[in-house]
Formats: structure tokens, C-alpha cells, sequence
């Protein structure tokens, strides 16, 4: 098996190192194509104004002046002469649960992937210094060897989220839905030194769900988080009602 990795937090990120080197135990060959810059937050962004250069290091990783979704698109189309088996993202440094994937850079990657063609895994540790990477070794093992057994459907990401636990604290994995956040907090304004008004984006708003089959209890409660997710971003229940809607007189 082949294995396209990629990331959020660029291509010198520390946790991108230790993804590559647990996928070197499952796929005979891998391919790491990374931001040059930490893309957190971007989500799906896709350069189409300019140029996109990239840049092979002596470890092998390349890395793009581009986001996540160039590196995933860049990489299966154009940068390797190579068909893959499998998109891995990650492993972000810090957790992306709930509506949270909807900015993810990691998530996006791993959506990229799946827009052409090919099952995609994102995935999350919860710390941004994480200290316990054998958590995240255990998960993926058994999610990689589960998928060499049975492949996913090329229409599925899987959304994979682990606690900086010891694995010795790790009570097993879960396959949970998304939660969801309150309204964020208020942007913070400041005068910058010309005496212009600036903002910054203000914290998140606090998950609002934590029903024992959510994500985020998953991880609260020593568990990893195996949520699985789709693009198709249509509410199919309410076609009818909304049509009815529209069409009802007035």
C-alpha cells in the first residue's frame, strides 16, 4: 500500500514526523507533502491566483507555499508519479472535534482527498505539546491494519481524534458524531501603534453537546474519537419541508 501524508501545522511540525514514522511500519512507500507555514485554521482554501512552488528536503518531505488542500492536490495530481492507497492528515496538534473540522486545515486535507477519489484519514491529538504519542501509535495501528483488511469506501474521512494520555490511560476507541459549539465570543479590538482599529478573532464558543455518543465525550472520557464524515452538505430531510415552504401561498 501507498500512503499520501500531509498536515496543517507545516512540514517542520514534530508531529508530523512521528505520523510518518508509524505509517512506515504499514505502507510500502509514503510521500509527505506539507505547508512550508502553519495553515491552521484555513480550512479548504485552494490557491488559484498564483503560482504554487514547493521544495524537497534532505528527509524526503516536500513542502508547498500553499495550504493543505494545495499540498493533497498538488501531490495526487501532479507532484508523484505514483497511485495511492490512502490520504493521511495530520497528526494535528491539537483536537478537532465537532463543528470545529469546518475550519480544519487537517480536516480539509483529508477532504481534498476524498474530492479525488481516495479514502482519507484526519487525525488529531489534543494536546498542542502532546507527550504521549504512544496513544496515537496505538490508534493508528489498529485503524491502518483494520483498513488492510477492509478498505473504506473511497466516499468516506474518517475524523479521528486521540487524548494525550498514556497508553496505559487510554480506555479504548469509540466511534462517535460530531458535537457542536455555542456562538463564539466576541472579536477583541485593539489600536495598533498607527492608531488604526484592528481585531482578533475572539475564542470559541464552548461545545454545546456532550451526549455519551459526541465526540467530544468520547475524548473527555479517556477514549479516541473515530467519527466518520462526509462532504455532502445537504440536508436531505428537508428538501420536502422547504419546498413546501416556498411554495406555499401567501
Amino acid at each position: 500500500m501507498k500512503a499520501l501524508l500531509s498536515n496543517d501545522d507545516g512540514y517542520l511540525s514534530p508531529a508530523l514526523t512521528e505520523l510518518h514514522r508509524i505509517c512506515q511500519k504499514h505502507f510500502e512507500r509514503i510521500d509527505v507533502v506539507a505547508p512550508d507555514r502553519n495553515c491552521s485554521g484555513i480550512s479548504s482554501a485552494l490557491t488559484l491566483r498564483h503560482p504554487i512552488y514547493v521544495h524537497r528536503h534532505h528527509n524526503g518531505f516536500v513542502s508547498v507555499e500553499g495550504t493543505p488542500t494545495d499540498c493533497v492536490h498538488i501531490g495526487l495530481l501532479g507532484l508523484f508519479n505514483s497511485d495511492f492507497d490512502i490520504v493521511v492528515s495530520g497528526i494535528n496538534l491539537g483536537a478537532n472535534l465537532g463543528d470545529d473540522v469546518v475550519y480544519s486545515g487537517t480536516v480539509a486535507a483529508a477532504i481534498e482527498g476524498r474530492f479525488l477519489g481516495y479514502p482519507s484519514i484526519a487525525v488529531s491529538i489534543t494536546s498542542s505539546t502532546p507527550q504521549y504519542y504512544d496513544s496515537a501509535e496505538y490508534v493508528l495501528d489498529t485503524v491502518i491494519e483494520r483498513l488492510k483488511q477492509r478498505t473504506l469506501p473511497n466516499n468516506i474521512i474518517l475524523n479521528i481524534n486521540i487524548p494525550d494520555v498514556p497508553l496505559s490511560e487510554l480506555k479504548g476507541i469509540k466511534t462517535t458524531r460530531l458535537s457542536f459549539r455555542h456562538q463564539a465570543e466576541s472579536v477583541k479590538t485593539i489600536t495598533d501603534q498607527h492608531g488604526q482599529t484592528a481585531y482578533w478573532i475572539g475564542p470559541p464558543g464552548k461545545m454545546g453537546d456532550k451526549e455519551a455518543d459526541t465526540d467530544i465525550y468520547a475524548v473527555e472520557h479517556g477514549y479516541a474519537s473515530i467519527t466518520p464524515i462526509h462532504t455532502d452538505l445537504t440536508r436531505h430531510q428537508l428538501i420536502e419541508p422547504v419546498r413546501n415552504w416556498l411554495n406555499q401561498s401567501s
